[in-house]
């Protein structure tokens, strides 16, 4: 699969719009940091259709140092703390709210110190085989120890979740990344970015399967 400006300028309009869709329908404030995550995808694409651009017309070179890290502050700072507090504003379930409030703590300690590493170290980007190879020059013990906690951040919510139908998007998030993982392991970051924006419109129809119940079934 060939991944380009178009495929991300065109996925970022069309999340876009699901984004807002999915804003509209929520029946209370607790929902709108879930609805929220197909239109922080969108914006997401079109910020690295922008990286795009910027290594195929001189005119948008001056845009790529601004573009680069705001794609990376989605991917290592936003999501990690947006996906668990998303879940965690949803849940119902005393035991398991405790439970996400621990992997939230977890979440924001392990933004901040990505925040520290986009701001304290280089991050530059490169197109090598049709994809957009990221790379933060932080150390790579680092690396090693924060991946696996990301990871569990934004799945195991997922999973924990009681919402119904919500094990959807954890698992097109972990088949995804397992993809992403072995088929793109250098381009992990933009590719694995890409394929979950766009299984994010399984946040839509979950909205919506949660709303119904909710009607059919009133506390």
């Amino acid at each position: 699969m060939c991944f380009s400006a178009n495929a991300s300028f065109g996925a970022g309009a069309v999340l876009s719009v699901i984004g807002i869709a999915t804003v509209t329908r929520v029946n209370s404030s607790r929902q709108v940091f879930f609805a929220a995550i197909p239109f922080l995808f969108g914006v997401q694409q079109i910020i690295e259709g922008v990286t795009w651009l910027s290594f195929m017309h001189t005119d948008y070179a001056d845009r790529q140092s601004f573009s680069v890290k705001g794609f990376l502050f989605f991917a290592h700072i936003l999501w990690p703390v947006w996906i668990p507090l998303s879940m965690l504003l949803l849940e119902e379930n005393p035991f398991k709210k405790r439970i996400l409030q621990w992997i939230l703590g977890i979440a924001f300690l392990l933004s901040a110190s990505e925040l520290y590493c986009l701001v304290i170290y280089p991050a530059d980007a490169d197109i090598a085989g049709h994809h957009i190879e990221y790379t933060i020059h932080y150390p790579k013990i680092y690396a090693l120890c924060t991946e696996a906690v990301y990871v569990l951040v934004t799945l195991i919510p997922c999973f924990l979740s009681g919402k119904r139908k919500m094990w959807i998007f954890g698992v097109s998030l972990a088949i995804t990344l397992l993809l992403s993982a072995v088929f793109f392991k250098l381009y992990l970051v933009s590719v694995w970015c890409f394929f979950a924006a766009i299984t994010s419109g399984t946040v839509y129809y979950i909205l919506l399967q949660n709303n119904q119940n909710e009607k059919l079934n009133p506390e």
